[in-house]
């Protein structure tokens, strides 16, 4: 027998859609946030009781090294709304974030953060645009607490490049907060490319978006994985990934040094011809060759990094792989008893 599609994440569509689904799915990647499950579980599902409707938790944990996953089972047992993904390894936040939505069964996906910088607060403003009829809601930060200015300053200065060169329109100071109807999320969920920039595949997918301002907030507890290099790195992610417009900067790089070359190389003949200019010193000769050289390895380095994502593309490779997965025993809304309990113990 074939094991379920749902284990290696390579359905077209979404793989665990289940009848009778709730109103709301809180999709919550996790990568060691023990510390600060149980307070985002609480003010989560007040926040949910206000809204009202039925509603669940997808709690994926990406390959923690903490006690989240033993949290994460506590939390099972206390609450029959909490579903549980369990990867099989570390696969980032990108992977971690599709795998939730895989097994989101909600008429509207809310994607948060555990780590309480995005409020819970935040969703019944969130639900309230979704009702008027808009199927992308994103929170959009006013305000970025307990973060330093050159944090600030470099994702401001990546919104701005990717709104210039993405092709389609980021909006800026907009992380992954948000709420998605259910036909944005199977549309999004038709993509599934190995190299995952979600914040431009949600942009990417259309339909009537909105915004909703929120001040961010430090995290609860803890610390933050993504440093610089890793920040670094997601940047490169998500201009390779919308735009080949480095290749046509290396083009257009290439193309003027040619021009300035042949410019050069014909004064030195003319100068060569009128005044017998004797041959250049070493120390210019070394400069433009180390400068050329250096030129040729950038644009190489640039091809290379579309290659390597052609070659990734290539395998066919499924997005994650499932260690288990824990359905929620029961979507319970406000008014409605929780009458079963289900563990993630075998």
């Amino acid at each position: 027998m074939n094991p379920p599609l749902a284990l290696y994440g390579t359905a077209m569509t979404n793989v665990t859609k289940r009848t009778g689904g709730p109103d709301f799915s809180l999709v919550v990647p996790c990568y060691n946030e023990a510390a600060g499950l149980g307070e985002f579980h609480r003010r989560s599902a007040a926040v949910m009781e206000q809204v009202g409707g039925s509603w669940e938790f997808v709690f994926v944990n990406d390959g923690s090294r903490d006690e989240t996953l033993r949290r994460l089972e506590q939390l099972q047992v206390e609450d029959p709304r909490v579903a549980v993904v369990n990867l099989s390894r570390n696969f980032g936040k990108e992977i971690a974030l599709t795998a939730g939505l895989d097994h989101a069964a909600g008429q509207a996906v809310i994607v948060i953060d555990a780590d309480l910088q995005d409020p819970p607060e935040v969703i019944p403003e969130l639900v309230a645009v979704w009702r008027e009829g808009y199927d992308m809601v994103y929170a959009q930060r006013r305000r970025r607490e307990g973060e330093t200015w050159l944090k600030k300053a470099t994702a401001d200065g990546f919104y701005r490049i990717m709104q210039h060169v993405g092709g389609v329109p980021l909006p800026r100071d907009t992380g992954d907060f948000r709420l998605i109807s259910r036909r944005a999320l199977d549309a999004l969920l038709l993509m599934r490319e190995q190299h995952r920039f979600m914040k431009g595949l949600f942009a990417w997918v259309g339909f009537p978006s909105k915004a909703v301002l929120y001040d961010r907030a430090q995290r609860h507890a803890g610390q933050s994985s993504w440093n610089y290099w890793k920040l670094w790195n997601f940047a490169l992610e998500g201009i390779t990934s919308f735009t080949v417009m480095p290749l046509k900067i290396a083009t257009y790089l290439g193309l003027l040094v040619a021009f300035f070359a042949m410019i050069y190389g014909g004064v030195i003949v003319i100068r060569t011809i009128l005044f017998s200019n004797p041959v250049p010193g070493y120390p210019s000769l070394i400069t433009v060759i180390l400068f050329l050289g250096g030129l040729q390895l950038t644009t190489l380095g640039i091809i290379g990094e579309y290659l390597g994502r052609i070659f990734n593309e290539s395998k066919a490779r499924p997005l994650y792989l499932i260690e288990r997965y824990a359905p929620p025993s029961q979507a319970v809304s406000p008014d409605e008893p929780a009458t079963e309990v289900r563990s993630l113990t075998p």
